[in-house]
C-alpha cells in the first residue's frame, strides 16, 4: 500500500501539448509519435489539444478514435476543437503546424496576408491563454515569418520560446552526406542550417564531422567530392521538398514529423556535448551578423530547455553570400508580412 502511494506521487503531472492542423497529413504522421513518449519522454503523461477549423472537425473526430485505440500508457486525455480559447489554455508546448498553403496564381504577398491573419491571432491566444514558459514550435509556411508574426503578438512571452522548423532540411543534408560516404545518418554531426525554410536556405557543411570507421573526420575528407558539396549536394537540400511533392503529388508528412519530434525533444532533454543543431530562432544579438529582427536558421545547443546560438565558427567568403541571400530574402518577407500587421 505504501508502495503504491509513493508511485501515485512519483507519478509525473500531465504536460499539455498543442498542435494546430490536427486533422492534417503531417499531424497524422506527427501525433502517434508523441503520444507513445517519443519527445517529451516514455513517463511524461500527457493531454493532447487537437486543433483545426471547423469543416475538419468530423475528420479531427477520427483522429481522436485512432488515439484512443492505440491505448498509449502516458496519453491522459485528446482535446479536439476548433476554439482558439480551449485549444492554448495552460500550454507547456504548442507545435503550430497548420497555415494557409499556397494556391494555384496565388501572390507571394497574399499568401504572407493570410497567414499573417493566422498566426497574429494564434500569437494573441498564446499570449493570453499559454503559460509564459511555453515552448512554441512553428512548422506552418512560411515558417520563420509565420514563426515571427506569433512572436510579435506574444509580447509577454519571452522571443526566445518561439522557433520555427530547419530541422527537416538538417536532416535531409545529413541524410544527403551519409549516403554519399556509404555511412548512417547519425554518425554525421553538427550540420548547419543558415537562414529561411526555403529555397534560399544554405546547407553548410564546413563544420560538420563524419565518423567513417570509428574515426572522425571532416564532412570534406569523407566525400572527397568538393565540388558535389559547393553545388548539387545545396540544391539537392533547398529542393528537397519540391521534389517529394513532384514524386508524391503531397508535402512531406512522415519526414516533416519525425524532423519535429527531433526538434521538440532536442529542446525539452538538450543536445549532447560539442554538438550542435539547426532552427529558427530569434536573429537579435547573434555573432554572424545576421539582420535583427529575424527568425532565422542557425547552428544552437541546447541546456535546460535554452537554445544558444554557437560561437566562433569561421565563416569563409562562400558561406558568407549564401547566409547574406537569404537573410536578405527573409527581411524583404519579414517587412512584408509586418506591414499587414495593423490591418
Amino acid at each position: 500500500r505504501t508502495y503504491l502511494l509513493l508511485n501515485c506521487y512519483m507519478q509525473a503531472e500531465p504536460i499539455r501539448v498543442l498542435v494546430t492542423g490536427a486533422a492534417g497529413q503531417i499531424a497524422y504522421s506527427l501525433l502517434y509519435s508523441i503520444a507513445k513518449g517519443d519527445v517529451f519522454g516514455k513517463d511524461q503523461p500527457l493531454i493532447l489539444l487537437l486543433l483545426d477549423i471547423t469543416p475538419m472537425l468530423p475528420v479531427l473526430e477520427g483522429v481522436v478514435m485512432e488515439l484512443q485505440d492505440c491505448a498509449l500508457p502516458i496519453l491522459r486525455e485528446v482535446i479536439p476543437t476548433d476554439k482558439e480559447d480551449i485549444a492554448f489554455k495552460d500550454l507547456d508546448a504548442a507545435i503550430l503546424v497548420g497555415s494557409m498553403p499556397r494556391r494555384e496564381g496565388m501572390e507571394r504577398k497574399d499568401l504572407l496576408k493570410a497567414n499573417v491573419a493566422i498566426f497574429k491571432s494564434q500569437g494573441q491566444a498564446l499570449d493570453k491563454y499559454a503559460k509564459k514558459t511555453v515552448k512554441v514550435l512553428v512548422v506552418g509556411n512560411p515558417a520563420n515569418t509565420n514563426c515571427l508574426i506569433a512572436a510579435k503578438s506574444a509580447p509577454s512571452i519571452p522571443k526566445e520560446n518561439f522557433s520555427c522548423l530547419t530541422r527537416l532540411d538538417h536532416n535531409r543534408a545529413c541524410s544527403q552526406v551519409a549516403t554519399r560516404c556509404g555511412i548512417s545518418a547519425n554518425v554525421v554531426k553538427n550540420m548547419i542550417i543558415w537562414g529561411n525554410h526555403s529555397s534560399t536556405q544554405y546547407p553548410d557543411v564546413h563544420h560538420c564531422k563524419v565518423n567513417v570507421q570509428g574515426k572522425d573526420m571532416t564532412a570534406f575528407d569523407a566525400v572527397k567530392d568538393d565540388a558535389w558539396l559547393k553545388g548539387d549536394f545545396i540544391s539537392t537540400v533547398q529542393q528537397r521538398g519540391a521534389a517529394v511533392i513532384k514524386a508524391r503529388k503531397l508535402s512531406s508528412a512522415m519526414s516533416a514529423a519525425k524532423a519535429i519530434c527531433d526538434h521538440m525533444r532536442d529542446i525539452w532533454t538538450g543536445t549532447a556535448e560539442a554538438e550542435f543543431i539547426s532552427m529558427g530562432v530569434y536573429s537579435t544579438g547573434n555573432p554572424y551578423g545576421v539582420p535583427e529582427d529575424l527568425i532565422y536558421s542557425f547552428p544552437v545547443s541546447i541546456k535546460d530547455k535554452t537554445w544558444k546560438i554557437v560561437e566562433g565558427l569561421v565563416i569563409n567568403d562562400f558561406s558568407r553570400a549564401k547566409m547574406d541571400a537569404t537573410a536578405a530574402e527573409l527581411v524583404e518577407e519579414r517587412d512584408t508580412a509586418v506591414s499587414f500587421l495593423g490591418v
